[in-house]
């Protein structure tokens, strides 16, 4: 179903509506036909090092080994990964995928009760982690069903005089490692080499086996896993490869910088698609560093790059970067948080690239719908991907035309199986009919396009990532001198949305950073709200329910005037 001015505009740009996705069976499919096909070209590069497509593929195989022969682990069950962007990232994820077992991407910045809530409810039996992240698993482990922890170090994939120098400077010089002690746990040198001696058993995976549990917030404010299969997955990435063509994208020959976090599934995907393309991929473990981005740029070259608003500002106002050679660089993709338009002008000044913003949900894999080549239009999230229904629905389920807004529906084959364990919260989100309703309130606009002009549910969005109100509520009313709370998203110029706490206390004597230390002990750092205002009462509706809207509403009237 898609609308008249949408198909016209996707058949002037010679943009597919239908693909064919019987290329490959599954995700293995697409693992074995890239180590074949590209073999000796360079897949992924991180300080300093690079895995060739042929070493990335035996060293998955060797940790698939280990898996299988090694550990009590069976097909279906899941695995955490709590890591940044380093080598170990792609090979132990295929490493896992190979032996039918299922990832679960976790956020290594997690506080205790953030990973131990997502260890129970994914029911995880191996947890993957990079030392100096390891404190809060430490605490955690012996409350999930974690019956391993396989620890990793930074440097762990490189040759050994480089390994060993990264290695000692994070652990003795700059202090980065905790003293750590799990009942039982492995190195990861220690599980390739074992690994190594075994040998790797093929398994048959359909596209209906599940690949990922990827997590989302939620109204309750815990968060849930969205099923992801191999098919789903694989969906999006052939989408998006036919996508890819209208950017001049060759295939083999590409080469993609990868700043933003693995584990969040707009960088997880677009790192797929490039596997899958046979490309170059520059993994940047601190996209906050922004000197050693620029070195790893400088030293490798890129033809493509993905970020999203805030680093697109931060990056056009470092000397460093604005003094590069970008004259290889063919494309940009924002996606994650809304694009601006002045700094969708700031960077294509600074590089002489235009920006193409795409848009998605963790549910749906994610991308549902991209700015083309050919067709890019600042402040739209594009047309959809082939295959891909994409409507604006009114609250009473009809499709709504031109110029009326409404709830953005999609349906595709990347939307998720549903929600782990969750048969209720699924049937909120996807309905009879198979429509996934985003929470987005879109409007359809005469050239084909889609916009997104405001959020249905009042999730904020922090540089890129999901923040839902409930949570933070929950932390910070466990305070006890805190009676009630809100908490609210307002524009921000380089985050997007910041966070915005509105507090009524029992104990008066509080003050804000009081109240922000709390919430730092308990929450993820992107989640802590920047300012704590005291209130004598917050608006409620007729039933009590907490009006956030109309806090929102006063506090972006205030800040404009």
């Amino acid at each position: 179903m898609i609308n008249p001015a949408t198909l016209a505009a996707m058949q002037q740009l010679g943009l597919p509506t239908q693909i064919d996705y019987t290329r490959y069976d599954s995700l293995l499919d697409v693992f074995e036909h890239v180590i074949k096909e590209h073999g000796d070209k360079p897949a992924f590069s991180c300080l300093g090092h690079t895995l060739s497509f042929k070493q990335f593929g035996e060293q998955a195989k060797q940790f698939a080994a280990y898996l299988q022969q090694h550990t009590e682990l069976q097909a279906g069950d899941r695995v955490a990964i709590q890591l940044p962007n380093i080598l170990q990232y792609p090979v132990l994820l295929f490493g896992v995928l190979l032996a039918d077992l299922v990832v679960v991407n976790t956020n290594p910045l997690y506080t205790a009760r953030e990973l131990k809530h997502q260890l129970n409810d994914s029911g995880a039996k191996l947890l993957i982690v990079l030392k100096n992240v390891a404190s809060a698993a430490q605490e955690v482990v012996p409350e999930t069903a974690v019956e391993q922890v396989l620890l990793t170090e930074l440097a762990d994939f490189h040759p050994a005089p480089k390994r060993l120098l990264i290695n000692a400077v994070v652990k003795y010089i700059k202090r980065l490692v905790p003293k750590l002690d799990f009942a039982k746990s492995i190195s990861l040198r220690e599980a390739m080499a074992l690994g190594k001696r075994a040998s790797y058993k093929p398994v048959q995976v359909s596209n209906d086996h599940l690949a990922v549990l990827q997590y989302t917030g939620g109204t309750t404010g815990l968060a849930k896993g969205a099923m992801l299969s191999h098919g789903n997955i694989l969906a999006n990435i052939l989408q998006c490869e036919a996508l890819f063509g209208s950017y001049g994208m060759t295939k083999g020959q590409e080469t993609v910088v990868v700043p933003l976090p693995l584990y969040h599934i707009y960088s997880f995907t677009v790192c797929m698609v490039m596997v899958e393309e046979g490309s170059h991929c520059i993994l940047i473990p601190n996209p906050r560093d922004l000197s050693s981005l620029v070195k790893a740029i400088k030293r490798y070259g890129m033809t493509f790059f993905c970020g999203l608003n805030t680093l697109f500002v931060a990056l056009c106002h470092d000397q460093g970067f604005k003094q590069l050679d970008f004259s290889r660089l063919k494309l940009t993709l924002s996606g994650g948080m809304a694009l601006t338009e002045a700094v969708a002008k700031l960077w294509q000044q600074t590089t002489g690239c235009e920006v193409h913003q795409g848009y998605g949900l963790t549910e749906t894999s994610p991308v549902i719908s991209a700015n083309p080549g050919g067709g890019n239009k600042t402040n739209t999230i594009g047309l959809p991907l082939a295959d891909t229904e994409l409507v604006v629905m009114s609250e009473q389920g009809e499709i709504l035309p031109i110029g009326e807004q409404g709830e953005l529906c999609m349906r595709g084959p990347q939307l998720m199986k549903g929600y782990w364990q969750q048969p209720e919260e699924t049937a909120k989100v996807i309905d009879a009919q198979g429509w996934f309703h985003t929470g987005d309130i879109g409007i359809l606009d005469p050239d084909g396009y889609h916009r997104v002009v405001d959020r249905k549910k009042d999730m904020i969005l922090v540089s890129g990532f999901n923040v839902y109100p409930n949570e933070i509520e929950a932390v910070l009313s466990e305070h006890p001198g805190v009676l009630e709370c809100a908490a609210i998203g307002i524009p921000d110029d380089t985050k997007g949305e910041r966070i915005q706490m509105y507090v009524v206390l029992k104990d008066k004597s509080l003050k804000g950073e009081q109240l922000k230390g709390f919430c730092k002990s308990k929450l993820a750092g992107y989640k802590v709200p920047s300012e704590f205002i005291i209130s004598e009462e917050l608006p409620k509706s007729a039933v009590g329910k907490i009006l956030r809207r109309e806090l929102r509403d006063k506090a972006i009237a205030a800040a404009t005037g």
